[in-house]
């Protein structure tokens, strides 16, 4: 009766895309988050990049009865392709067919990250508009609109157009104020004033999203050799205090390369989402064939890129992986996906969800 009741809450779209026998429970993030809101927990965002981690990190939140979300920015899944080669329809369609395989039941949502603007220009704006629709139409089910690069009145104005068509669906929203940067570079914390002001200025244009990703000292990548990793745990609490009477919870951006025993007590600082992306990435260079590895490597280097932009180039080779390489990276993954949700505190969130919310009117 409570599976069923669930699955009733799954959106329109997704009912049809899906198939009304079908038992995969994908849903609004917006529910989710507004069930987790005074849990001390984090829900696992993962950038599967290379898709054949997705497995394992469904094995282990079957397992764990863990929600997990799974996504991919506009620089990684794109209607190009991004450097991953996917579009947004390609990755929904391997998300829903691995949970059709798997029997994978459990609430979790899909997530456009990083629907990034970088200026104020219409022609920038609008590109990004169009991926997000393109991602409303593929079957996503959270969107992260990014313009923190641009000066707070921009940040708004850009934000809350765009976000209108999120929330007009009802869908999870997730905004950004303090740019995050790449590993390597520095950026500014962003303070109280920043974070209150952007959302009251949210506020006013009708705006009210369920996560506010902050610049609190993380970087997005793996960190270089002897950088130290620094997160401001007290700015990131005392933001949250800030903005938890208007039900907004802060999503915590470069976890990768964090110590697993920091992990939990993020929870206690508000945070209830945490983006995991390099770390995927990393674990399924792991389970390459080395040939593959070393082959992906010195195109990087000649192209003077990272080697997660061979991912595109060597797409082919990577979807027709043997099936030894497949499992080797499922089994890597559904390790690293069970500390991950340990540490975060997630395990049982998935039935705590799923009770929560079809208990609301």
């Amino acid at each position: 009766m409570l599976q069923r009741k669930l699955l009733d809450l799954r959106p329109d779209r997704i009912k049809e895309k899906v198939g009304s026998k079908s038992k995969v429970c994908l849903l609004s993030s917006k529910l989710i988050f507004n069930a987790l809101k005074d849990q001390a927990c984090i829900v696992m965002a993962c950038n599967t990049r290379i898709k054949h981690v997705i497995p394992g990190i469904m094995r282990a939140a079957k397992e764990l009865e863990a929600v997990v979300a799974y996504e991919l920015a506009k620089s990684e899944c794109n209607l190009q392709g991004g450097y991953t080669g996917m579009t947004p329809a390609d990755f929904f369609e391997a998300v829903a067919d691995y949970a059709e395989r798997l029997n994978y039941t459990d609430p979790f949502f899909i997530h456009g990250d990083h629907l990034t603007v970088k200026t104020n220009r219409e022609e920038e704006i609008a590109e990004t508009e169009e991926l997000l629709k393109a991602e409303i139409d593929a079957g996503y089910t959270s969107f992260a609109i990014d313009a923190s690069f641009n000066e707070l009145e921009d940040n708004i104005t850009v934000t809350s157009r765009l976000a209108k068509h999120v929330v007009d669906l009802n869908m999870g929203l997730e905004v950004e104020v303090g740019e995050i940067k790449s590993a390597g570079s520095e950026g500014e914390i962003t303070t109280v004033e920043e974070a209150t002001s952007f959302i009251n200025g949210l506020k006013e244009n009708d705006i009210l999203p369920n996560l506010l990703a902050i610049n609190n000292g993380s970087k997005h990548g793996n960190y270089l050799e002897g950088e130290k990793i620094f997160i401001d745990l007290e700015r990131t609490g005392e933001i949250y205090e800030a903005i938890k009477d208007d039900g907004i919870r802060i999503a915590q951006h470069g976890i990768t390369g964090t110590p697993p025993h920091l992990l939990g007590r993020f929870a206690d600082y508000g945070i209830r989402k945490g983006n995991v992306g390099t770390e995927w990435q990393n674990v399924a260079h792991q389970g390459l064939p080395q040939d593959l590895v070393e082959e992906m490597g010195k195109w990087a280097k000649k192209a003077g890129k990272d080697m997660k932009f061979a991912n595109r180039q060597f797409k082919q080779e990577i979807d027709d992986l043997p099936k030894k390489h497949l499992e080797k990276i499922a089994d890597l993954a559904y390790e690293k996906a069970g500390e991950f949700i340990i540490a975060f505190r997630a395990k049982g969130t998935a039935t705590f969800v799923a009770e929560q919310i079809v208990r609301q009117p």
